[in-house]
């Protein structure tokens, strides 16, 4: 699974983008997975929308090794 970081995400883990071999996931395992390669993501984890192959995704999403998913913070303009 190819995953994108955007904004400070992209600080937090040091790359724009990682290949992580998830098996079939929900949003939890995803998240579970994540945080355990990089613990600094755990603050962001209620504020963070995911996208699967550039569609926003709710908790009940699947995920495949197949899939992209970007994470996606939250933005502000003025």
């Amino acid at each position: 699974m190819r995953i994108l970081f955007f904004a400070q995400l992209k600080d937090v883990v040091g790359h724009a983008q990682i290949e992580l071999a998830t098996g079939d996931v929900d949003s939890d395992g995803l998240w579970r997975k994540l945080i355990a390669v990089h613990p600094g993501l755990a603050p962001f984890r209620g504020c963070v929308r995911l996208a699967k192959d550039s569609e926003y995704v709710g908790r009940e999403a699947g995920f495949t090794d197949t899939d992209e998913v970007a994470l996606i913070p939250p933005v502000s303009g003025g």
